[in-house]
């Protein structure tokens, strides 16, 4: 059975013309649910209406199920919103049509749902403890006595705020991979003074021991010297104390395997020096990135504002009825894209932070803020060749490639030197006997003269292999040479550029301020339409994100430049 009541109310909003507004009600009860039916515009008189409807329909039917239908709502105000609210939360389903009416019917559901899914988990953590403290008596009485277990570490408390100098100076003193550069060089070091120690003399300081049973029979050929005489000797003692010593005097070999290692050692500290520049770059762009997510936050933040804020005024334009719906469409569906646009700089601001975090090598649950801010520091224009020849006489990369060149042309010279002639000092000095009482001094001195003859080739092919590697060398060295005269001009190029972009971008950020006020006055005065105003953001939207990625630019071409240079350090590691 089909239950229709119908109610008209005539609501007279009187604006610069006179407008008719109409509410109906309309109720049917289908399958065991009653669908309430509400057209018009809810806002005014006509809530305190549906209001009454509402609550003598439900004391009427207490246990019935309510559906309330609001596709033929064309407006709803905070008085009509905070209404549908309180039926929601009375356990009526609402629906709606239009975007602006399903976004309230969103937000209301969605806050319920929530408060009611906080309830239920609070009720199950509250059981769950609950029935944890009945049964941890029982199961500490029945376990064995066990050490305590450890707990984890703390998160580190607070935020740690950090400006670009110090994130540099802390990548410098964490960093894992200039940590290992710095131990590599070490290494080579170590390596150098292991050649250096083949050119000192080696003393040894031994006590010996020895019992011995000589077999004359077979010194002398199995032949008796004398007739009756024993075959053997011994056993007896015999005790030595002393030292032995040895050394070189003349090997030219040894001196050029130590100059090689001499030069490879330097190479090795220049190639630590270039990574120290490499990390420099790496944390100086990632600190400018997160920077520039940061901003785009900030921008997105004041575009939602101001989208909020003209979602706002074409509501209330439309509420005194001389705005459109159609405006108010519009100017919500630009609000939700400049929502989404929010969204995503905050993720990749986040992503952002995440990385500078793993650059530094920080705790990863240790949070960071950055100290400063995209800025706009002008600089003179450098001289293009004067900066190439500072970068190939300051570069480490272009000075470790020197050092390598020398120590493959010592270590040619180390294999020419194998065909001269070398010569070495030893000597031992002993007290000898046969026990510890009856020992006397002996000593040995000797010098060993050493030609070699035949080498079956090897110091040709040790000779040809070093030579290749000088050839290897070089051509890295003139490949780099054009790397470096590369990185400068395309630097300063970027520098320039960029130096332009933010000029202009500044400019556009300016006019496009001033062309969303022009087009909010013009809408507001009923001149114009919302378009304009959309436009407007739109521009305002593209002008922020050039000025903010032309700052980024000009900041990153700074760092570039000086990288190419190489003078990160200087400039950056204060």
């Amino acid at each position: 059975m089909n239950e229709n009541l119908h109610l008209v109310v005539d609501d007279v909003h009187q604006t610069q013309h006179r407008t008719d507004i109409m509410l109906r009600i309309s109720t049917e009860k289908k399958r065991c649910k009653v669908l309430l039916t509400v057209e018009g515009r809810l806002a005014g008189q006509t809530v305190p209406t549906l209001e009454q409807f509402w609550r003598e329909l439900r004391s009427a039917s207490p246990q019935e199920k309510y559906n309330v239908d609001l596709c033929g709502v064309t407006f709803i105000d905070a008085a009509g919103k905070a209404l549908l609210k309180q039926i929601h939360n009375q356990g009526a389903r609402l629906t709606a049509d239009g975007c602006l009416n399903q976004e309230i019917i969103k937000e209301i559901t969605e806050g319920s749902e929530g408060k009611r899914e906080r309830s239920k988990r609070s009720h199950i953590i509250f059981y769950m403890a609950f029935f944890s403290l009945l049964l941890t008596p029982a199961l500490t009485k029945a376990q064995e006595p066990r050490k305590p277990a450890v707990l984890p570490a703390t998160a580190p408390s607070g935020s740690l705020r950090l400006t670009l100098d110090q994130a540099v100076a802390l990548a410098l003193k964490q960093n894992t991979t200039a940590q290992i550069a710095v131990l590599t060089a070490a290494g080579s070091e170590q390596e150098r003074k292991i050649a250096f120690s083949a050119l000192l003399p080696e003393a040894d300081l031994g006590v010996t021991g020895e019992w011995q049973r000589a077999n004359i029979l077979a010194q002398f050929g199995g032949t008796r010297i004398f007739p009756g005489f024993p075959g053997h000797v011994g056993p007896y003692s015999i005790f030595s104390t002393g030292a032995s010593f040895s050394g070189p005097i003349f090997d030219l070999t040894l001196l050029r395997r130590y100059q090689a290692a001499r030069n490879a050692a330097k190479a090795s500290k220049a190639d630590s020096l270039s990574t120290r520049e490499q990390v420099i770059l790496l944390v100086v762009s990632q600190y400018i990135g997160t920077l520039r997510s940061i901003a785009d936050v900030e921008a997105s933040q004041s575009r939602v504002d101001l989208a909020q804020a003209l979602f706002n005024q074409a509501a209330d334009l439309q509420k005194e009825g001389v705005g459109t719906g159609i405006d108010t469409l519009r100017a919500n569906v630009e609000l939700q894209n400049e929502n989404q646009r929010l969204l995503e700089a905050q993720a990749s601001r986040d992503t952002s932070l995440f990385g500078l975090s793993r650059l530094l090598n920080l705790d990863p649950r240790q949070t960071i803020e950055l100290g400063d801010s995209l800025s706009f520091f002008d600089t003179p224009q450098p001289d293009v060749q004067a900066s190439i020849e500072e970068s190939l006489a300051v570069r480490p990369e272009w000075k470790a490639l020197e050092e390598q060149v020398r120590a493959a042309e010592n270590q040619k010279k180390a294999a020419s030197a194998l065909r001269l002639p070398s010569l070495r000092f030893s000597g031992n000095w002993a007290e000898l006997g046969t026990t510890p009482s009856s020992v006397i001094p002996t000593y040995t001195y000797a010098g060993t003269l050493s030609v070699p003859l035949f080498t079956g080739g090897r110091i040709h092919a040790e000779m040809v292999r070093a030579d290749l590697d000088i050839q290897k060398l070089l051509q890295q060295q003139a490949d780099l040479r054009n790397q470096i005269a590369l990185d400068v001009k395309t630097a300063l190029i970027n520098l320039e550029s960029a130096r332009s972009q933010v000029k202009v971008a500044n400019l556009g950020v300016q006019l496009s301020k001033e062309e969303v006020d022009q087009a909010r006055d013009r809408f507001n005065a009923g001149v114009a339409n919302n378009i304009e105003v959309i436009q407007a953001q739109d521009s305002l939207a593209r002008a922020n994100d050039n000025q903010i990625a032309a700052l980024y630019r000009f900041n990153q071409a700074r760092a570039d430049l000086a990288r190419s240079i190489g003078q990160m350090e200087r400039v950056y590691a204060k």
